[in-house]
């Protein structure tokens, strides 16, 4: 069957507890967090509860896992996949009648990918069979909506003319551009010494220096642990009001999980200054996953993933701005510095590798202009790969919480990754906490610099 065409076959679901709870939804959000409102159809005494279905649905999925050699078969009209569980969505768990149970479920085939699949079942608890499996949505992108019928409510599947994210930030595939970065040279009356990032090529990012104007007497660096690229000045007074200047060409594409192999544990499980590991970040990692401690790295950082999202709020308030853990985790507020810290330290207590970046996200509604400020990420890793997440952005966009879960959209730079960068020259203070903005030191004492992006489009694809 093509899911170009609408799927005549019907449901009867004369018995429907909760019915427009689970099709009644908008195609941007099923299996996302939105509001839905209850219809007029009086309610039926729940037989099974939600608790239960969430358990037949794990134990279904575990045991063809388990009959398929460690992959979960998936085959609707348009895929044919393996694959293994992220996470049931049990807010969107119903009965839909006396045996018969809806579930939504999230997982990632061996590319991964992360499809969202809408499994009907019937029978009891520990004795469910799934009648039915439909591939819903790719990275958080839906094929299909419901609509019912009029005349016998029952249900079908109509396609979706056009599925795309780019309203709400996202460029996927390849974005190409020219990224600008703008420093001011305060006026000084004595020497100053200021770090800047150099955005390197990747496999992600193609990056070409267009323009590199500096100051002062110039050193290049490469950081110890990272392999970041950094340039460092010593400037004068002379150098006072001077525009430090760097240009780059970019070429960046769509970034998912990539296969890697075993990272250095004293790297991506160690403590950081402000991204501690341990104690009360054990504590809350431990009491998050309950009984999935013993389910798969991926299952346990998707629900620190969801923690975050439910429990912290995006708000540039206080000592924010520094990727303080003890502060996310006291205030539950912070930009994205706070929002990944926090994982950071919550999934590296729990022995899941991680580790942060920063560069810029380029906007995707104008192709010109300034950006605003920096933009922070993580990723982790997993079942042989590292998995980009991008939890602040989900949390404003909760739409997009399974995109942002193994995606990080092609409109961005990196400028470094790591924390606490042991470079030489160093900083009086000790190591950088991280570098996107300049660090600027002025008699051993770190100085704000004036700097700005800006960038100009070429492509997007």
């Amino acid at each position: 069957m093509n899911l170009n065409k609408p799927n005549t076959r019907t449901y009867s679901f004369t018995n429907l507890l909760r019915l427009v709870f689970v099709f009644s939804l908008v195609w941007m959000t099923s299996c996302q967090g939105t509001d839905v409102k209850k219809t007029e159809t009086p309610p039926i005494a729940e037989k099974v509860s939600i608790a239960e279905i969430e358990a037949g649905i794990k134990a279904y999925i575990e045991k063809e896992t388990e009959a398929n050699g460690g992959i979960f078969p998936v085959k609707d009209e348009a895929h044919d996949l393996k694959m293994k569980l992220v996470r049931v969505h049990t807010e969107y768990l119903s009965n839909l009648g006396p045996d018969r149970h809806f579930a939504c479920v999230d997982l990632v085939d061996e590319s991964g990918e992360v499809f969202d699949v809408d499994f009907f079942m019937e029978g009891k608890p520990g004795e469910m069979t799934v009648t039915q499996t439909t591939v819903h949505k790719l990275n958080g992108k839906p094929f299909y909506s419901w609509k019912q019928n009029k005349e016998d409510k029952t249900w079908y599947r109509v396609p979706l003319e056009e599925s795309s994210n780019q309203l709400l930030g996202i460029v996927e595939g390849v974005d190409s551009f020219e990224f600008y970065y703008r420093v001011q040279v305060p006026p000084l009356s004595s020497k100053a010494k200021i770090w800047i990032p150099v955005a390197a090529s990747d496999h992600y990012q193609k990056v070409e220096v267009l323009e590199m104007k500096l100051a002062g007497e110039v050193q290049e660096l490469e950081d110890r642990d990272f392999g970041n690229q950094l340039v460092y000045m010593e400037l004068d007074p002379i150098d006072s009001g001077k525009e430090i200047f760097l240009s780059y060409s970019v070429e960046r594409k769509e970034k998912g999980p990539y296969e890697a192999p075993e990272p250095n544990p004293e790297l991506y499980l160690a403590s950081n200054r402000l991204m501690p590991t341990g104690g009360r970040f054990e504590e809350i990692a431990m009491e998050v996953l309950g009984s999935k401690i013993n389910d798969s790295k991926l299952i346990q950082a998707r629900a620190l993933y969801d923690y975050i999202i439910d429990n912290m709020r995006y708000m540039k308030f206080g000592d924010y701005g520094r990727g303080d853990s003890n502060y996310a985790c006291d205030s539950k507020t912070g930009n994205c510095s706070e929002f990944h810290s926090f994982f950071i330290s919550l999934a590296r207590s729990v022995g899941i590798p991680a580790r942060f970046a920063i560069g810029a996200s380029i906007p995707s509604d104008r192709d010109e202009g300034g950006i605003d400020g920096y933009h922070c990420w993580a990723e982790f890793y997993a079942d042989g790969k590292w998995w980009p997440v991008d939890i602040s952005e989900a949390n404003k966009y909760t739409a997009l919480a399974t995109y942002y879960f193994g995606r990080h959209p092609a409109n961005r730079i990196e400028l470094s990754r790591g924390r606490d960068l042991v470079v030489d020259p160093s900083p009086e203070s000790g190591p950088l906490n991280f570098i996107a903005f300049p660090y600027l030191e002025i008699d051993g004492k770190e100085v704000k610099a004036v700097s700005s992006f800006s960038f100009l489009r070429k492509s997007k694809s």
